[in-house]
């Protein structure tokens, strides 16, 4: 006899977009997993199709409201790798410094808004807020210091308008920088109390052997540039994305989902960032994280929570270190000349590689765009954690394994868009 029981979770809340969970099981083994995202097709290499490259930037940055600068800078540099244009020092690190505010106030609002309710036991932030109002308080500040950020270089908070091909519009002053560094020397001390505080939640003990990929860098922790390189051997020029990574389409899921041509499913994303480049973290970025417990390798998907505050960390104390040693640029921007050819870019969006292609023509008209975000490369891997999770927690209550299974899918703080609504969740159970 048989008993079959079937999980669904007809919408997912708490993550960017639109989607829901189908779990399946038999005998107490899980057979099928199946993370559907149904928000519509949005179409955006077709709208890339016939537009000039210098219109990259903000058509892309339009993709996500949380993420919009990964988009931007994506674009410039597989836009400047196809034009063969070099960036001056000066410009290189006021876009290091933008994409710091991106993770910081991305983090932020995954580690406080979407995250700890879990951990917590609460519904949401705000049922939160009533009995830890002062933990709630400092999240909100500390978002807003990437905010500040983000509004300053970008030109305003939500899809910023200064960045272009070949540098900015316009770039800021000493004088303009200042008053960020007041505010990110606080926002310094609130990262470090937000490692310690995350590091003391209850997490489950879960681990798994992923194959992390993310850039690596000779000499910093990556946000825009260096190889694609895995703890399995992958070492690779973005250029080569496609030889080694492929899309596929999949009935349940209007994302298509990518896999390694030879080895499947992969991780990208803050834990693989962290295992690969923990030497690149700044000293008190290294220092806060054995002290919060973390070794250099943390292969439990829960503990994502503490390397993203980790992370914050470290964009904080990278933004000073920018500030502190700014220069201002002699132009905004350094000249452009279109010519045929196709350019690649990977950047580290806070939720991992945001892969990059065009093809362009010699006046520089984009004949055909390629947008891999770190959610569609992660969505596999997210459907394979449940298929090793569940297991041994299905004698847990209803309610229970409900909540797990949504955490469990937050754990990778899966960028679909944006959303508000609760996850449901129905068990069907029958005896054969």
């Amino acid at each position: 006899m048989a008993t079959r029981r079937t999980i669904r979770v007809n919408t997912l809340a708490r993550v960017e977009g639109e989607g829901a969970l189908y779990v399946r099981l038999k005998d107490d083994q899980v057979v099928d997993v199946k993370l559907k995202i149904f928000e519509p097709p949005r179409f955006f290499e077709a709208f890339l199709r016939g537009r000039d490259y210098r219109e990259a930037p903000d058509i892309t940055a339009r993709i996500c409201g949380i993420c919009p600068i990964a988009y931007q800078m994506s674009a410039v540099h597989a836009m400047e790798n196809a034009f063969g244009v070099a960036i001056p020092a000066p410009l290189r690190a006021l876009r290091r410094l933008i994409y710091c505010g991106e993770w910081i106030e991305s983090h932020v609002l995954h580690i406080y808004m979407l995250h700890a309710p879990d951990f917590l036991g609460y519904a949401d932030v705000i049922q939160m807020a009533k009995d830890h109002p002062d933990v709630v308080q400092r999240g909100l500040q500390l978002k807003k210091a990437g905010n500040a950020i983000v509004a300053l270089l970008g030109g305003r908070e939500i899809h910023p308008i200064n960045v272009r091909v070949g540098g900015f519009y316009k770039v800021p002053t000493a004088r303009d920088l200042a008053p960020l560094a007041e505010q990110l020397r606080w926002a310094r001390n609130a990262a470090l109390e937000t490692v310690r505080w995350v590091a003391t939640l209850p997490f489950p003990d879960f681990t798994r052997d992923y194959e992390y990929i993310a850039l690596r860098h000779p000499t910093e922790y990556p946000f825009n540039e260096g190889r694609l390189v895995s703890n399995k051997g992958l070492d690779i020029a973005v250029s080569d994305f496609d030889v080694h990574v492929v899309e596929e389409h999949v009935a349940h899921s209007n994302a298509l989902h990518a896999r390694l041509r030879q080895r499947g499913a992969y991780l990208v994303g803050p834990l693989a960032r962290y295992n690969l480049n923990f030497d690149r973290l700044s000293s008190l970025a290294q220092d806060t994280a054995r002290q919060a417990g973390l070794a250099p390798v943390c292969s439990n998907p829960f503990q994502s929570i503490i390397v993203r505050s980790v992370e914050v960390l470290y964009a904080c104390d990278e933004a000073l270190r920018i500030i502190d040693t700014y220069e201002q640029p002699e132009q905004p921007a350094v000249a452009v000349v279109p010519q045929a050819a196709t350019g690649y870019a990977c950047t580290e969006a806070p939720r991992g590689i945001l892969y990059h292609r065009y093809q362009v023509d010699a006046h520089g008209t984009i004949l055909e765009a390629s947008i891999v975000p770190p959610t569609s490369q992660n969505q596999k891997t997210m459907e394979d954690d449940l298929y090793a999770f569940l297991p041994p927690r299905l004698d847990l209550p209803q309610e229970t394994l409900r909540w797990q299974c949504e955490q469990a899918i937050r754990n990778y703080d899966p960028c679909i868009s944006c959303a508000t609504h609760f996850l449901r969740l129905h068990v069907e159970r029958d005896t054969i």
